[in-house]
């Protein structure tokens, strides 16, 4: 078994180091001291921050940019015959996947709070952190996204607690070492890996397995599947929903104008304290309080707790207001299934925007042909639908299926959808039909929120 201890003062070349997740890690190593190098496919805000930290970077994969490495780290999106691990393997350099570092970077904690879930993972995991912090814990954290209070994703605290998302593609979170997992929701995604969604329901049981007797799984009880695993568990469960059958539970819940959940949160029918979130959406409801429930396990003060989620402004990249132009709000959002694109547009759909304009990038020829269905009807909250070609990400194109598929599609269950191929043809078409007042939400994981910096570069019209 490899492990990281081995190459301390050795260098570490990290393959896809750009990714969310693979330069948090990054962040991590060096400031425990790894001589760290790494490449990507594609220059980007997370490589030019790693650079400006001293950590070289190639642009592009090239068997010379291993040379002389002691371990290469890579993702499991990074295939066997990547060029750089193809000449690993030649140079008998060991290999580890992304996430088998992750859980021994965990190793030794006290407490290692793992947050699941199909979606809402980076917010949760997010206001978990930053709740931790707020009320005088020194937790080191690890999540897949940038975060104001961390600057940046990733951070190195006490070994009382770890902090990190446990994401369920290909596996990876069965890498964990959990003593508090949070499972928000098990539904069908990355069906190009688990087929069905028994695999993926069988994946989040073993997971739940690694918890230690003395553990505590706390999970969305209104979800029969993690109710289902819940009930099968040696540790203790409690479970957190709308419904006062729940451990934890929203009471007087309203909304603000702009859709910010206000709630008091209840623990077995006992009012622990008021929340007022600054960030919009039902769905934060039930984030919040999955973040809430973990610190209150973790012996936070209640209101301590609730003052923080008071404060918690959100995560770069979900919701994210990146300006304004021409009177018309731009925002972006990390959601790349339909169910996290339909709940980032009834958010929009809250903020009295005068049209509300979706533009989509869908994520992997996988994903869109899986759950294609789907995809035809999660922009029903937009009055306008523009689609982007699909991004590859880490496949190759099948043929078999194209973004204009989508659009067909949507237009035969009513919605104004329309193909622009390119950001240049999506920001020619946008501002030769947008209005002041309106409103655009750019959604996917890939690099369509490079379509808003493009939009932002070139200002405002006149």
């Amino acid at each position: 078994m490899i492990s990281i201890q081995d190459y301390q003062g050795k260098r570490v070349h990290m393959v896809g180091i750009g990714g969310s997740s693979m330069s948090g890690l990054a962040e991590m190593l060096l400031k425990e001291g790894y001589a760290v190098t790494g490449s990507d496919n594609a220059n980007s805000h997370a490589v030019e921050r790693l650079r400006g930290m001293g950590i070289p970077v190639s642009v592009g994969h090239d068997e010379k940019n291993v040379q002389g490495a002691g371990l290469l780290i890579f993702s499991a999106a990074i295939a066997e015959d990547n060029p750089e691990r193809t000449a690993a393997r030649r140079l008998g350099i060991p290999e580890m996947e992304r996430s088998t570092l992750l859980g021994q970077l965990m190793q030794g904690h006290k407490e290692a709070v793992c947050v699941c879930g199909t979606h809402g993972k980076t917010t949760t995991s997010s206001m978990i952190a930053e709740t931790l912090l707020d009320c005088g814990l020194d937790p080191t954290v690890h999540i897949g996204g940038r975060l104001d209070a961390l600057g940046g994703g990733s951070r190195i605290g006490k070994k009382d607690v770890f902090v990190a998302e446990a994401c369920e593609f290909h596996g990876s979170f069965l890498e964990m070492r959990p003593t508090v997992a949070v499972v928000l929701n098990i539904e069908e995604d990355h069906l190009d890996w688990y087929k069905n969604i028994e695999n993926i329901e069988k994946a989040f049981g073993e997971f739940l397995s690694l918890l230690p007797d003395r553990g505590l799984a706390l999970g969305w009880g209104e979800d029969g599947r993690i109710r289902r695993l819940f009930a099968g568990l040696k540790c203790e469960t409690r479970t957190f929903g709308w419904k006062d059958d729940n451990d934890y539970f929203p009471g007087d819940l309203s909304y603000s104008d702009t859709g910010c959940p206000r709630y008091d949160v209840m623990y077995r029918g006992k009012k622990l304290a008021r929340i007022e979130l600054k960030i919009a959406g039902t769905f934060n409801v039930l984030n919040s309080l999955a973040a809430f429930a973990a610190a209150h396990a973790l012996g936070v003060d209640a209101e301590k707790a609730a003052a923080s989620l008071n404060r918690f402004a959100g995560v770069h990249r979900r919701f994210e207001l990146t300006g304004i132009i021409d009177g018309v709000k731009m925002y972006h959002d990390y959601g790349h299934n339909p169910v996290e694109m339909a709940g980032a547009l009834s958010v929009a759909k809250m903020q009295h925007a005068h049209h509300v304009w979706a533009v989509m990038q869908p994520h992997t020829f996988s994903r869109v042909k899986s759950l294609f269905q789907d995809y035809l009807t999660c922009t029903r909250d937009a009055d306008y639908t523009l689609v982007t070609d699909i991004y590859a990400a880490r496949e190759k194109d099948p043929g078999d299926i194209k973004a204009e598929m989508i659009v067909q599609g949507m237009r035969e269950h009513g919605i104004d959808a329309v193909h622009t191929p390119t950001f240049d043809d999506t920001e020619k078409y946008l501002r030769a039909h947008w209005q002041p007042g309106d409103l655009v939400l750019t959604m996917g994981c890939g690099n369509i929120n490079l379509l808003n910096e493009q939009m932002q570069l070139h200002g405002d019209t006149k």
